[in-house]
């Protein structure tokens, strides 16, 4: 019975004769004679019959494998329990369980039981370092509230964070062969990324606290995330600068005040577009207040089809005039912004931390709880993000 192994060797020793004969047979021309491409042709054939068989014979193979295993496999040994993976990561410190665990008994117990496992997120004033696990389902409370965390350049800090930024950019110059260099001077300017504080406080009933049913730390962390996110998406687009960060929209330092119109137009929109350089249009999006959402609905083409085009999935931005459109209750009414807001860099210091106040509102039968962060933000290049300022009526014209 002819093996597998051996049709290979046939079919390795048909194609390199094959191909000894097809180099050594041609004409001048680089071609073969009706004869020898006959016989080529032939040895071509042997091949392609010789791949088939040897296909064949590895299905029926695979197939004799298949139909001699036994229907049931015996025991051998003794069932045993499952142990993880040798290669899987450990959590430990703040991501680990018992850091979890300590953290949610020391919260139901009015930080009364505090284990060992708890003492190295003790900071200077008696905050408790929010559990990892805790602290990414927070930061996704806060991306998902906060538009400005989605659209930003977020970046960890552990101190004072500088920028360097491009103050002025070399040129280049003509030169006649043999002609004097011409040089030119780029001067560099920085940013820093500071910490400010922001918290947010909120009282539980002791019922509740005591409660083993009541998901605590999903009700805690739901809270928190959505009044941070409130009030960095507040300071974030209208931030002075002074003890919070400087705003999107803020006179010096935010976005550059590129045009003002009484009324929305499909033109100034259209200019506003244009405004921006092109660099920045690859990934610029709009931000507006929802008032102007419905005025900026109304405008069409000169076809009489609408500018505003409607999101086709849930959960994606509606577009206008081909980019993306995000709105903001903080937004100010009368201010469209347009560009490209990854240049909107948010500093997060360090981790979010928790805090009990057991004596405030122990008279009412409540605990209070704070949770506190260090953030700052800064539009690094003001040219990225170009600002419509409507001075008049919100109404829309065509």
């Amino acid at each position: 019975m002819t093996t597998v192994n051996e049709l290979r060797e046939k079919r390795a020793t048909a194609w390199n004769a094959a191909k000894a004969f097809l180099e050594s047979r041609r004409t001048d021309k680089g071609t073969l004679t009706a004869e020898d491409d006959a016989t080529y042709t032939r040895m071509e054939q042997d091949i392609t019959d010789l791949s088939k068989e040897i296909a064949r014979l590895e299905r029926q193979e695979a197939m004799d494998a298949e139909l001699s295993r036994p229907v049931n496999q015996p025991l051998t040994s003794k069932p045993a329990s499952v142990s993880p993976a040798a290669d899987s990561v450990v959590k430990r410190g703040r991501a680990s369980d018992e850091y979890k665990a300590g953290m949610l008994k020391a919260l139901r117990s009015n930080f009364k039981q505090v284990s060992n496992v708890l003492q190295e997120g003790v900071d200077a004033d008696g905050g408790y370092l929010v559990p990892e696990e805790y602290d990414d389902r927070l930061i996704d409370v806060l991306k998902e509230e906060n538009i400005m965390r989605s659209l930003g350049n977020i970046i960890t800090t552990s101190g004072e964070h500088k920028i360097n930024i491009a103050a002025t950019k070399p040129a280049a110059a003509w030169i006649e062969e043999g002609g004097a260099l011409s040089f030119g001077e780029a001067t560099f300017d920085q940013i820093l990324l500071d910490a400010h504080k922001l918290h947010v406080a909120i009282k539980v009933t002791e019922e509740l606290l005591y409660d083993a049913q009541f998901p605590l730390e999903n009700y805690i962390i739901d809270q928190f995330g959505k009044a941070l996110a409130n009030a960095e998406e507040d300071a974030f687009l209208n931030g002075t600068g002074r003890g919070q960060p400087l705003g999107l929209f803020a006179e010096t330092g935010g976005g550059t005040a590129a045009l003002s119109a009484t009324s929305v137009t499909a033109d100034h929109l259209m200019q506003l577009i244009y405004t921006l350089k092109r660099p920045y249009r690859k990934s610029a999006k709009f931000i507006m207040h929802d008032k102007l959402v419905a005025a900026i609905r109304q405008l069409k083409d000169n076809n009489g089809v609408y500018l505003w085009q409607p999101a086709l999935t849930s959960g994606e931005p509606d577009k206008l005039l081909g980019y993306d459109v995000y709105t903001s209750p903080f937004c100010p009414e009368g201010k469209i912004a347009f560009g490209d807001y990854s240049y909107y860099n948010i500093g997060d210091r360090g981790t979010r931390s928790f805090k009990q106040l057991t004596e405030l509102f122990a008279g009412n039968g409540m605990i209070g709880y704070v949770a506190k962060e260090r953030v700052d933000g800064k539009l690094i290049l003001p040219e990225a993000v170009q600002i419509l300022t409507i001075t008049g009526s919100k109404s829309a014209k065509s």
